[in-house]
């Protein structure tokens, strides 16, 4: 026989037997996990984000076929800067953003502590985590009866020595009704804060902090210049969750309220719009309008922090930049060492 009719004929290329293949399977499985996760992406977020915005533009309920839904272009961006309540509600997001600085503050000041070996830590880490678990409808029951009057909070009050009739109503008192309110958020997000940060501070070289101690830094000072440029992502993404949080505040006083006695934050007042009113139009835009507000806080946010750790040490510091940063940081705590030796 010939040398070249003795040479195997090439198969053609057929898909089954490609995907039977280990080259095949292995393909199919990186798209897989590539373009579901995408797809999953595009029909729960985008696709109803788009649908949202489309919605601003008409005047609709939910029962309206799509052929009689009234196009009304920027009309319903035009209320809902006309409208008082809206404004209102989101004058009163700025009582959730005070809440949510105290509440970030007092996080990282435990978590800065509670990183370190302290006594009990772990079961005060646990305790103080436990409210973020508790769904926010729970949570709202629970201060719903908490501040009811002559119930949990006033009994305490009264056996530290004030009187009941010197107590404000604490749900129906405008002038302290949302400061109660803030109070629950912050309750309840305080230990998720805590956690991100005790986990952010404990990733830190614990050479570091030795490094600095040669140098005489003391402990604020550390925490000034190895803890917080250190942490600054999680910093900043704390503050960009608080900001949103703020802004979308929604089972305090939808639960412990209802949305009265001047308690009614964007969400609920954007709630009844859609929902009792069903003016899904308008709703949808305002919905539009928060986003937007959100996307421009979190780029104002961010330009403060760049500003705020100008002088930090960069993220993307080289490997060789680390390498011999860490050198001189043995070679610092050698030398402490010795110092301390001829001390003795």
């Amino acid at each position: 026989m010939d040398a070249v009719t003795m040479k195997k004929a090439k198969k053609p290329f057929s898909i089954k037997n490609w995907a039977k293949s280990r080259k095949g399977q292995q393909t199919i499985i990186i798209l897989a996990f590539m373009f579901i996760p995408l797809l999953l992406l595009f029909v729960f977020t985008y696709l109803p984000f788009g649908e949202m915005v489309k919605f601003s533009f008409y005047k609709m309920k939910y029962a309206t076929p799509p052929d009689k839904r009234q196009f009304v272009g920027w009309a319903n961006y035009i209320d809902v800067f006309n409208r008082k309540d809206c404004f209102s509600a989101l004058k009163l997001s700025l009582y959730y953003m005070a809440g949510s600085i105290v509440q970030l503050a007092l996080a990282l000041y435990l978590a800065t502590i509670l990183s370190f070996k302290t006594k009990c830590g772990n079961m005060f880490k646990g305790f103080m985590f436990f409210p973020y678990l508790i769904s926010g409808i729970a949570v709202g029951f629970i201060f719903k009866f908490f501040y009811t009057r002559g119930f949990v909070f006033d009994t305490v009050l009264q056996w530290c020595g004030f009187q009941l009739d010197n107590l404000p109503y604490w749900l129906k008192d405008k002038s302290i009704n949302n400061i109660s309110l803030v109070a629950s958020s912050v309750w309840r997000y305080f230990g998720q804060n805590m956690v991100l940060f005790i986990g952010a501070i404990m990733s830190v070289d614990a050479e570091m902090y030795e490094a600095a101690e040669l140098d005489g830094a003391n402990k604020f000072q550390q925490f000034l210049h190895i803890i917080l440029p250190s942490i600054k992502t999680i910093v900043t993404l704390n503050v960009i969750l608080s900001i949103t949080g703020s802004l979308s505040a929604f089972d305090p006083p939808y639960v412990i309220t209802n949305g009265g006695g001047g308690t009614a934050t964007y969400f609920v007042v954007m709630n009844k719009i859609a929902h009792t009113n069903q003016k899904v139009g308008l709703a949808s835009a305002m919905a539009v309008v928060l986003l937007l507000i959100i996307f421009a806080a979190t780029i104002l946010q961010k330009l403060f922090f760049k500003f705020a750790f100008r002088n930090a040490e960069s993220d993307d510091e080289t490997y060789d930049a680390k390498k011999q940063r860490k050198k001189l940081e043995k070679q610092r705590k050698k030398e402490y060492r010795l110092k301390q030796k001829g001390a003795m």
